[in-house]
């Protein structure tokens, strides 16, 4: 597998954002370690994700969290999770609505919304390596939603590199230890 077909998921989005990091690890450990990481693990992006949503207990798996509320599971396999949630992303309350699967995902088109895609895999590579791969994408369903989105990311787009890299940081130093 090189990567799941995210196209059909979320095409064309506002924003992209896409790491990847080889790992001297065979496809099955890297899977397996990054499916282990707990967001107290991780110093910058756990305590963001557990502002954003409230009640997530620190010791909780990223794997365990891409499977629940708020998000809802879009595809998953031997080796890969994709993920969605919609909603306001810029407001402080936690008003993401309840999806009930990939078809409310697929369907949702509320005013004044995104729709926002996580995917995590991992691509062999041969020789005793493999990649980990994340990807977010996020789409606005209107002109006031990509408007609010646009700023946000003027905001906090900078930080990204900063806190995205840290989970795979973690896995690589899992699967290869």
């Amino acid at each position: 597998m090189t990567s799941p077909d995210l196209d059909a998921w979320l095409p064309a989005p506002t924003v992209r954002t896409h790491r990847e990091r080889e790992v001297a690890a065979s496809p099955d450990a890297l899977w397996r370690a990054a499916r282990e990481i707990r967001l107290d693990e991780t110093r910058k992006l756990g305590p963001l994700v557990r502002w954003r949503i409230p009640g997530v207990p620190a010791a909780r798996r990223y794997d365990d969290l891409f499977r629940a509320y708020p998000f809802t599971v879009l595809d998953e396999g031997e080796r890969h999770l994709v993920s969605g949630l919609c909603g306001r992303i810029w407001t402080l309350a936690r008003d993401y609505p309840r999806l009930h699967g990939p078809e409310d995902f697929l369907a949702w088109h509320e005013k004044g919304t995104v729709r926002v895609l996580f995917a995590h895999w991992v691509r062999p590579l041969g020789d005793g390596r493999a990649a980990l791969c994340s990807e977010a994408r996020v789409k606005p369903v209107d002109r006031g939603s990509a408007l609010r989105l646009r700023a946000l990311w003027q905001v906090i787009g900078h930080f990204e590199p900063l806190v995205a890299a840290e989970p795979l940081s973690v896995a690589e130093r899992r699967a290869a230890g």
